[in-house]
């Protein structure tokens, strides 16, 4: 084994630890920290693919400005002291069910694609990863996956802040409160 697979090998194995650590810890701000980990990784990989300027953009957008917006709304929101307890019954346990259905399903592909993918992949040509060359693909052939991404992620924000919100009492039920409270 040449040492550039060994050093792909032990950053992918880091990729998956801290993938499977954000899924699984119970502490919000643990999570989205070994997701900054996870997102550093990953920009590692894209280097030693040959990719510098998405593992610059992977470090700059996802580990810098989305993680520091997650933290924050975690912060803001309080979600770090959520009750332990399972509001849905049973949720884990459809979690591990449709991880394994996806696992099955992804090695199932696998062994499909391995039967196809008899041809060598042509090399990328030279301006293939230029920022120019990305910034022309991303908003003319791939605008609508990249709005769709956006709004993906809007929605998960508004999704955490109604999760966490709680059964707080309304702005109007407040002054009354307090004015019943001064009368």
């Amino acid at each position: 084994m040449l040492p550039g697979e060994i050093l792909f090998g032990f950053i992918g194995l880091v990729v998956v630890i801290t993938a499977v650590g954000m899924v699984i810890s119970r502490n919000a701000i643990y999570s989205a920290l070994f997701l900054v980990s996870n997102f550093t990784t990953v920009a590692l990989l894209y280097l030693i693919l040959g990719a510098p300027f998405i593992a610059v953009v992977q470090i700059s957008v996802y580990a810098g400005s989305i993680m520091v917006l997650f933290l924050f709304v975690i912060m803001l929101l309080g979600a770090e002291r959520l009750a332990a307890k399972e509001k849905l019954q049973g949720q884990r346990l459809l979690a591990v069910i449709l991880g394994v259905v996806f696992l099955v399903e992804l090695g199932l592909f696998g062994v499909w694609k391995a039967g196809y993918m008899t041809t060598p992949v042509p090399p990328a040509a030279a301006t293939a990863g230029a920022p120019e060359a990305v910034g022309m693909a991303l908003f003319t052939q791939y605008a609508l996956p990249f709005e769709v991404t956006g709004f993906i992620l809007l929605v998960a924000t508004v999704g955490a802040i109604l999760l966490t919100r709680g059964d707080k009492p309304a702005s109007k039920d407040l002054i009354t409160a307090v004015s019943e409270k001064e009368g």
